[in-house]
């Protein structure tokens, strides 16, 4: 089974409020036959665009293909958070890799945040980027890390974006009882996430790049040149990017190994109206510190868009609504009867270290993915690495391919049923408040 086709219609966007709400990109034909290019891009996603973007802007013949639609996977349908930092704590890197490197990663991580924010500007993309995004805690323990890790960041890295909340101010911001405090990033943003990778799509056709729709790649065979095989064409290329995450498949051994697919649900509500403000008082989006991440932000048109809850299977539950419902609920227990109006779910990847996964697959071949829910900024930053790697300026991504990517426990067939064990043991310890 695979996971381009196990729960979509092929080269149909889902049925969510982001594509109810996007501005329309013209569809790009497949690609028939063979055609030769400088550099071929795997994936048309945050990753893969920016890669083309960037390439296309310096000059070289960029093909790039998806086996669906621009923005079609988790890039058209996450929370739409771009946050700051790395995905792993500055603390944490520090631990593993010493300051020097920790320094690097997190320049690298703002140098990503503010790419994203300066396309957006540059190209004039229309995606309601909005500034801030607050962590919420449900115990006293995890206000108290989370107070603490902002503290750190002015300290030792000059970062003063941060606004520790308490229990009254973060309330005042977020009127939920599961919280406790916690903190507003203002340097950190939230962006209708389609519109943003349908913009960054619109950007590099117009700078050059040639992309090719419900073209599925199933074969690469190495070599200079190497030659990308899709259904009904190939691309004869002196370079070589794979930009799937989570919709790599069997593309490459070495990459699956280290980079897990998994599903995550969002829902949107009907218009709040009034109401809104008994969910948040500002515009601004919410993580919580659970596991299994909570989040969430009021759309442009005053709903709710709440992520929750995930699984580790090829297809999505039945019921996808039922399935956020309850941890909306938890959190917002007055909406129990809201109506939803859209509910989707999207296939993202993750690592043992929650860091992205950037290699070198051969001489003339990159991949990135495996950005753990933290893909807006890092995905948008590693299709500029690579594309600068390609162009022999290869330090950032260099600095990125030297994060340890260990191998999941038990190989491909064991490393979902192990993490459904690890995943319930963390819920549990979230229930408990341990």
């Amino acid at each position: 089974m695979n996971l381009l086709f196990s729960n979509d219609r092929r080269g149909e966007y889902p049925d969510s409020w982001y594509a109810a709400t996007a501005n329309p990109l013209d569809h790009f034909a497949p690609l028939r036959g063979e055609t030769r290019a400088d550099v071929c891009v795997v994936g048309a996603g945050y990753t893969g665009l920016s890669a083309a973007l960037h390439l296309a802007e310096a000059g070289l013949d960029v093909v790039l293909l998806d086996a669906h639609r621009v923005g079609f996977g988790a890039s058209g349908r996450n929370g739409g958070q771009l946050g700051s930092g790395q995905r792993m704590d500055q603390d944490g890197l520090e631990k593993m890799l010493g300051n020097t490197e920790a320094d690097k990663l997190w320049q690298l991580a703002e140098d990503g945040k503010a790419l994203v924010k300066n396309l957006i500007e540059r190209h004039k993309i229309d995606c309601d980027l909005k500034p801030g995004v607050a962590h919420t805690a449900s115990s006293r323990r995890d206000v108290d890390d989370l107070h603490a890790y902002a503290e750190h960041l002015q300290t030792r890295y000059g970062y003063d974006q941060i606004e520790a909340l308490d229990a009254q101010g973060c309330h005042a911001l977020c009127p939920s009882p599961a919280y406790k405090g916690g903190t507003l990033d203002w340097g950190a943003a939230h962006l209708h996430p389609l519109n943003y990778a349908l913009g960054l799509g619109r950007a590099a056709a117009a700078s050059g790049a040639r992309i090719f729709e419900e073209t599925h790649v199933h074969h690469i065979a190495e070599g200079q040149p190497a030659t990308v095989q899709t259904d009904k064409g190939r691309v004869i290329a002196d370079h070589v990017i794979l930009a799937c995450n989570g919709y790599l498949g069997g593309l490459s051994r070495k990459v699956a190994a280290r980079v897990m697919p998994i599903n995550n649900f969002i829902v949107a509500t009907e218009p709040l109206g009034a109401e809104t403000a008994q969910v948040l008082t500002r515009d601004v989006a919410i993580a919580d510190s659970k596991f299994v991440v909570n989040y969430f932000r009021l759309s442009a048109d005053g709903r709710l868009l709440f992520g929750g809850g995930e699984s580790y299977g090829y297809t999505f539950p039945a019921d996808i609504a039922a399935l956020v419902r309850k941890p909306m609920t938890e959190i917002y227990p007055h909406l129990a009867d809201i109506g939803i109006d859209y509910a989707w779910g999207g296939t993202l990847a993750i690592t043992m270290k929650r860091m992205p996964f950037l290699a070198r697959l051969g001489p003339n071949m990159l991949s990135a993915s495996g950005y753990s829910g933290h893909g807006v900024g890092t995905a948008t930053h590693a299709g500029q690495l690579m594309a600068l790697a390609i162009q022999g300026q290869a330090d950032g991504f260099n600095t990125m391919a030297r994060v340890p990517a260990p191998s999941f426990p038990g190989g491909a067939m064991l490393r979902s049923p192990l993490l459904v064990l690890a995943m319930t043991w963390y819920s549990l310890r979230d229930r408990l408040g341990t």
